[in-house]
């Protein structure tokens, strides 16, 4: 019953009330003792609605993601690198109910974006780390994770964290999986299995970050100007694209960029007050983002009917939080969760392995951001939501539902 109650704010249809999905939210974020003594009332209809949503999930089919990206969705590959970019120690994953709170190298509080959609979705597991020892198992079994904290579309980006698994090496390690898949099911079967699974890809963050730095040694930024930049990176993007579905990719989601000249970070580094954001960054971020979507476009023409490549808009649903936020029960979208937004200070550990950090918020379902580059659980029920369900606005020319029940 628990697992169910975490993803009914997954099943809200995307034109019901933000403050259902917060409800619902809160509703899973609550122990199991603290449930059974209070009364759900979500009006005249709520039996009805909640047993639509059970029936919803129960009747998932079972759910593959192949999921490739950054600190976003990184569910644990850092942790086996030699990187500075890394999220193993507390309070990172306190609220990832799987672990029970303790870390396991996702760059957040709880579940990731791809967590909560894969179980919406019915994955029976959670997709390990490619660099896990027990990650090829999982390549039937709910998919593998490639994603690395600190990576790019770009292979220079994130050089100054050390070790991170560049995009392209990301394919590289799907590329070692498939082979190994081969051996066991065949070339056909491979195919078959693929052709019915989801690969996300949710990158680009770090390029744009690195082009905005100091230009330092091993730091940023990339020379060129902003135009220049964008360009790159979708070709870039598109002959990744144009790779995995060489592999055998055939249902693919590209995420594209936030504005990340509202995050605590940027906006602390560059003294920017409350309520405002780096828009110089913003607008190349909505530059490349609108170059995204035509690429994106411009595959499905050219692959034809055998495929699907979704363009999933996180910018405008991200900033519909930061305009909105207390339609969707935020009550700071300013502030790092955990850290300090000014002086900036990171969320770091402070005292013994086990011991949780001080520098934490005290209601985390209140603030947008966990800590100064990733959004919370809460705000990534909301976006995964968004994916989940959205129009052609969000999701084009099929959400993620829609297209997990796409037939190639």
């Amino acid at each position: 019953m628990y697992a169910v109650l975490n993803l009914l704010v997954l099943q809200l249809p995307s034109n019901s009330t933000y403050h259902q999905h917060i409800y619902v939210y809160k509703l899973a974020t609550l122990s199991p003792l603290q449930r059974s003594k209070i009364k759900i009332e979500m009006g005249t209809h709520s039996l009805f609605f909640i047993i639509l949503c059970l029936l919803h999930v129960s009747c998932c089919v079972s759910f593959t993601n192949f999921a490739f990206g950054d600190s976003i969705v990184d569910a644990g590959n850092n942790n086996y690198l030699p990187s500075l970019s890394k999220a193993d120690y507390s309070p990172y994953g306190i609220d990832f109910t799987p672990s029970g709170g303790k870390p396991t190298g996702r760059y957040t509080n709880g579940f990731t974006i791809v967590d909560l959609v894969a179980q919406a979705l019915g994955a029976k597991t959670l997709s390990p780390p490619s660099l896990a020892a027990n990650a090829a198992s999982h390549a039937t079994q709910g998919g593998i994770n490639y994603a690395s904290g600190a990576s790019g579309i770009l292979d220079g980006t994130g050089l100054v964290q050390v070790g991170r698994l560049p995009l392209r090496t990301q394919i590289d390690n799907f590329e070692a999986s498939r082979a190994e898949m081969v051996r066991k099911m065949g070339e056909n079967g491979t195919l078959d299995h693929l052709k019915n699974s989801i690969f996300s890809l949710t990158i680009g963050s770090n390029d744009i970050i690195t082009y905005f730095l100091p230009n330092l040694p091993f730091v940023g930024n990339y020379d060129g100007s902003p135009t220049t930049l964008q360009d790159i990176m979708v070709s870039n993007m598109t002959l990744h694209l144009k790779r995995l579905h060489k592999l055998g990719a055939r249902k693919v989601v590209v995420v594209d960029i936030g504005p990340l000249g509202c995050i605590p970070f940027v906006r602390s580094i560059h003294f920017l007050p409350v309520g405002k954001c780096h828009e110089e960054m913003n607008m190349l971020i909505r530059g490349y983002n609108q170059k995204l979507r035509t690429a994106v476009h411009n595959l499905n023409h050219e692959m034809g009917s055998g495929s699907v490549f979704v363009y999933a808009n996180s910018y405008d649903v991200i900033s519909g939080m930061l305009q909105n936020y207390t339609d969707y029960g935020f009550e700071n979208v300013n502030d790092p969760c955990c850290g300090e937004f000014f002086p900036l200070s990171f969320c770091l550990r402070i005292g013994d392995e086990d011991e949780i950090s001080t520098n934490i918020c005290d209601d985390r379902s209140k603030y947008l951001f966990w800590d100064a580059y990733h959004p919370g659980q809460a705000a990534n029920f909301i976006i995964a939501q968004h994916m989940l369900n959205g129009d052609e606005n969000i999701c084009s020319p099929l959400n993620v539902r829609q297209l997990h029940n796409y037939k190639v």
